[in-house]
């Protein structure tokens, strides 16, 4: 029988044999040179132009009431119950990290 294999990992990815069995199993081509997707661009290092209008925005419309919160709980010292307030109102660990992360820097940043 076949036995379970990934089709995104196989041991040399890039080396086919030719042979229609084995590890290295598959017509030999050439690899063609594919221009990168925009949507791979998305999110990384946000540009001058845009960093520029968040901290604009962030200036002019200050914090959203959850967000005072979170600080509020940071500067009493409750870190853990801020994270987890922040989850719940973000939905992921990560995300909560990362907004707990932004309002420390946002409350050094203000003394």
């Amino acid at each position: 029988g076949t036995h379970f294999r990934p089709h995104h990992f196989t041991p040399a990815m890039s080396t086919a044999s030719g042979v229609a069995r084995g590890l290295n199993k598959g017509h030999i081509v050439t690899k063609k040179a594919v221009a990168p997707k925009p949507s791979h661009r998305k999110g990384n290092a946000a540009g001058k132009k845009i960093s520029l209008v968040r901290s604009v925005v962030r200036e002019v419309v200050g914090f959203a009431p959850y967000e005072r919160r979170i600080m509020e709980l940071l500067r009493v010292g409750k870190d853990k119950r801020a994270l987890k307030f922040a989850k719940r109102r973000l939905g992921t660990h990560l995300r909560a990290k990362r907004k707990r992360e932004e309002m420390t820097e946002m409350m050094r940043k203000k003394r």
